[in-house]
């Protein structure tokens, strides 16, 4: 599948779901490896005036989620995608917009998840993905385990 075409469809996978419609993310980059999003601050700042830790995990499960879909999609097969658990840390409040970039962990393997979704018509993986401070540090980090499930056909 078209890279463009992929990132289409993702984006309208994202707008279709209230929640996430209502972040105004947007897709910021895709280089095959990993995936960015931004969302404006405006809308998910807290009492304190940063970035609202809710809107970071949930961005964050977003790009990881989308990366993981995009993999799923570009080689032809047909699965839902699912965040089985993940782990999420604060290191500093986030004062601007929102930019949150996934890729899959170091040891994993892309070709061996969809060799695997291939063959079992199930497979997992780990992603990692950070959400940076604009001095260039970092606001927080995550990482979850995804499971693809193929879809049934017929």
């Amino acid at each position: 599948m078209q890279v463009e075409h992929s990132l289409r469809a993702l984006d309208a996978h994202y707008q279709a779901m209230p929640p996430v419609a209502a972040m105004q993310l947007r897709i910021a980059g895709y280089d095959g490896d990993a995936l960015t999003l931004e969302a404006p601050l405006a809308l998910h700042v807290n009492d304190k005036g940063c970035a609202f830790g809710g809107s970071l995990v949930s961005l964050l499960t977003l790009v990881s989620w989308g990366l993981v879909t995009l993999h799923v999609q570009q080689s032809g097969l047909d699965a839902d995608v699912f965040v089985a658990d993940s782990e999420v840390r604060y290191l500093a409040p986030l004062f601007a917009d929102l930019r949150a970039q996934a890729r899959i962990a170091e040891g994993a393997s892309w070709d061996g998840f969809i060799a695997t979704l291939r063959e079992r018509g199930r497979a997992r993986t780990t992603l990692v993905a950070t959400v940076p401070l604009p001095d260039g540090g970092v606001a927080t980090t995550f990482r979850a385990r995804y499971v693809a499930i193929a879809r049934k056909r017929g």
